[in-house]
């Protein structure tokens, strides 16, 4: 009996024991072919024995929860990976050969079972494996959360590739968590040059490290990220950019280069003697305690809450340890992903200094969590035009800027003053001339007097005395 297909406009036969053959030859073609690359591979006899049973289709196990945890592994991309020379009982330490399949292991869920079976990368990684723990990834695990990042989410164990080899920008893990920012580092300057050059535009692990991930709006690490491939950013800056410096100093990147973003003036607590950003001890929420206490109607500290505030950080005796340094910074993680090319950068000095300026209706002040997370607070915007908040506005006042128009008034009389005062030195100088030129000339002609002589009565009584 034949069966027929149409392929087109054509009709083809076939007979369902050839078809069932066929199927049968094909199956056992390719479990030879995965043995002569498992015999070809140099892998043990252990190893080899384990994937012979772990790779077929389909293997896996129930666990506890309801889940179902993938048990196979494929030879040939094992074999291809860099832990091919890796024994399977170098990680499966705790599997006895014996019972191994025999005897029911439980399981609670897919994340417990890489929980416990993270350590295994400690041994060969021990270097990477410290830098993870010191993150803020391995924090946010601590805390109990289920969706921070183990090793296994970033890095397959049976298929980890080099990190040399450019793959599609799609396959960075961490889209997974990061959906909204990797969307909108797609299409920024970076990842668009990401997709048409590959390795030579940033990924992520470019600015934020693969391993030792730090919050991002902790010290500045993102700035010094930009610096080190944009070298000469401040010297092409200054050929514009009035006092350069100070505006790296107190701008972050993206606040320029992402024209369309909302921005925010961001007041960090800072140790002026330390020279780093202050951080929330573990354990001592007095961040939180204190704000909350300045601001129970949660409408944003204003100068004499936050004036009182610096002083309770303050209280160990050292003068001035904490300070607060004020930066100018898009208001999401998204915004600052969102980078355009360098000619749509801002340029336009009124954008900031001009009286209402949009950068400014916005303030929050901020202390890095234990984890190096930030921790927020509102605070009133009018705290920025108050003279008694000059602590407030460090790095970010200049003369003309038309915030605190007291200090622009007085600055401009000092200026002034100072004018004025050179002017008028100059100008009595000048006038003064010939009588200083004619007294000279007198001076210069009168005849040399002679030597006084000294008579016996004029000699002093200490003379005497010494005789």
């Amino acid at each position: 009996m034949k069966n027929f297909f149409k392929v087109g406009n054509m009709m083809v036969s076939f007979r369902p024991k050839s078809l069932i053959l066929a199927a049968l030859v094909a199956l056992v073609l390719s479990t030879v072919g995965m043995a002569i690359h498992a015999e070809d591979s140099g892998l043990s006899k252990e190893d080899k024995a384990c994937l012979n049973c772990h790779d077929k289709e389909g293997l896996g196990k129930t666990l506890e929860n309801g889940e179902t945890l993938s048990l196979q592994i494929s030879t040939k991309a094992y074999v291809e990976s860099m832990h091919n020379g890796t024994s399977c009982e170098d990680c499966h330490s705790d599997i006895d050969a014996k019972t191994h399949g025999k005897v029911k292991t439980s399981i609670n869920s897919k994340r417990d079972f890489s929980l416990t079976m993270q350590e295994a990368c400690r041994t060969c990684h021990k270097k990477k494996f410290t830098e993870y723990e010191d993150s803020v990834h391995a924090a946010l695990i601590k805390e109990g959360s289920k969706k921070a990042p183990m090793c296994s989410d970033c890095h397959n164990p049976h298929t980890v590739r080099s990190a040399k080899i450019i793959g599609p920008i799609t396959a960075t893990p961490c889209a997974k968590c990061h959906e909204d920012i990797f969307k909108a580092y797609s299409r920024s300057v970076h990842g668009q040059e990401r997709i048409a050059n590959g390795k030579a535009a940033p990924l992520c692990a470019g600015c934020h490290q693969a391993h030792a991930v730090k919050a991002a709006s902790l010290g500045n690490d993102v700035k010094e990220a930009c610096l080190s491939c944009h070298k000469n950013a401040v010297d092409m800056h200054k050929v514009w950019l009035p006092n350069t410096e100070r505006h790296f100093e107190a701008i972050s990147c993206p606040a320029c280069h992402v024209p369309t973003a909302q921005r925010r003036v961001n007041l960090r607590l800072y140790d002026g003697v330390g020279k780093h950003q202050v951080s929330e001890k573990t354990g001592v929420p007095q961040f939180e305690r204190l704000t909350h206490a300045a601001d129970a109607k949660d409408t944003g500290l204003n100068e004499r809450a936050l004036w009182s505030l610096l002083k309770e950080f303050n209280r160990d005796g050292v003068e001035g340890k904490t300070i607060l340094r004020g930066r100018l910074e898009v208001s999401s993680g998204v915004q600052a992903h969102q980078l355009s090319e360098k000619s749509k950068a801002i340029r336009d000095c009124n954008t900031c200094h001009q009286t209402g300026a949009a950068p400014f209706q916005s303030v929050t002040l901020t202390i890095a969590g234990p984890d190096g997370r930030p921790l927020r607070h509102d605070v009133q915007k009018d705290t920025l035009t108050s003279l008694t908040s000059m602590e407030s506005v460090r790095g970010f006042y200049a003369i003309g800027s038309t915030r605190i128009k007291l200090l622009d008034s007085l600055l401009v009389l000092v200026l002034l003053g100072s004018i004025s005062g050179s002017l008028g030195h100059m100008t009595i100088k000048r006038l003064f001339k010939s009588v200083r030129e004619k007294l000279e000339a007198e001076k210069n002609a009168a005849p040399p007097q002679a030597d006084k002589q000294v008579l016996p009565g004029d000699r002093r009584a200490d003379d005497d005395a010494s005789k």
